[in-house]
């Protein structure tokens, strides 16, 4: 159950990453209401997870997730460039979060 609040939590990184972006310095109301649910919910999850997770790698795992679904969000929705050098980069992020999921005890 802790891996799943880990990941949840990750995906609400992307969603608050997202909504922060798009309320344009919080100066609108919704996106900003969003954003700053989005946030509390994703640190409520990840301290969740981490009860019984390691520090290391529940919190690399987040921020991993964070990083790489908000690349996948930018490239996708948002018309950002997606050079092989980016791609590689997110790639390796990837290659660690799966490294560190492998060698967790729990």
């Amino acid at each position: 159950m802790h891996w799943i609040y880990l990941v949840i939590a990750g995906v609400l990184e992307v969603v608050w990453a997202y909504f922060m972006k798009q309320s344009a310095g919080f100066t609108k109301p919704l996106e900003s209401a969003v954003t700053i649910v989005a946030m509390i919910a994703s640190f409520t999850l990840l301290s969740l997870a981490m009860k019984a997770l390691p520090l290391g790698s529940a919190y690399a795992i987040w921020t991993g997730v964070g990083a790489v679904g908000a690349f996948i969000v930018g490239v996708v929705f948002m018309g950002e460039s997606a050079n092989l050098m980016r791609v590689a980069s997110a790639a390796l992020i990837l290659a660690g979060i799966i490294g560190l999921k492998v060698a967790s005890p729990t």
